[in-house]
């Protein structure tokens, strides 16, 4: 899993039938001190997650397993929404 911060929803009047009725979202991957890291990519949001929240994302292969559907064309998925970060120093 991969942190992200949701920077966009991506529109689409078409998309594949196994996506229908999830959002696209645009997100920016972030390293632990929630600086960016590398750039922004397209995931299926299966949580619910908005424009400004940092989220967990998963990529790869597994990206599907949070759908209900065997295959899909999916490579990433937001699969949690972060509350809160504690490091301890």
């Amino acid at each position: 899993m991969f942190f992200a911060k949701v920077i966009g929803t991506v529109w689409a009047t078409r998309k594949d039938e196994n996506l229908k009725g999830f959002k696209l979202q645009f997100i920016q991957p972030l390293n632990a001190s929630r600086e960016k890291n590398g750039s922004p990519i397209v995931a299926v949001d299966t949580v619910g997650a908005g424009i400004g929240e940092t989220v967990l994302y998963i990529t790869a292969r597994e990206a599907v397993i949070p759908l209900p559907v065997e295959m899909a064309p999916v490579d990433a998925s937001i699969v949690g929404i972060v509350d809160r970060i504690d490091i301890k120093k």
